[in-house]
């Protein structure tokens, strides 16, 4: 279970970080306010736990490669997860 719905300036709060203008733009252009069935271009963040659940590897990457140079800097951990889309197949 997942709580919260944190805005990109709670997140940089909670890490202790800025994220690049150009991503802040980016990731206020594609949250998505519910965590359940994360849209492909999309990401949701929880706070409990900490968790960014993205729709697709594109994003996450794009999110977490602007930040990874600063990790020594977090003062939490902040984890990536993806949002598997399961199809439904009748045989």
């Amino acid at each position: 279970m997942l709580i919260g719905n944190l805005t990109v300036v709670q997140i940089e709060a909670k890490l202790g970080i800025a994220f690049p203008d150009d991503i802040r733009e980016f990731m206020n252009a594609t949250h998505q306010e519910r965590f359940d069935d994360v849209a492909p271009g999309k990401w949701h963040c929880a706070e409990l736990p900490f968790v960014m659940v993205c729709g697709d590897m594109a994003i996450a990457e794009k999110i977490y490669n602007s930040v990874k140079d600063k990790t020594a800097e977090c003062k939490e951990q902040l984890l990536f997860s993806l949002q598997e889309k399961h199809e439904n197949t009748n045989i």
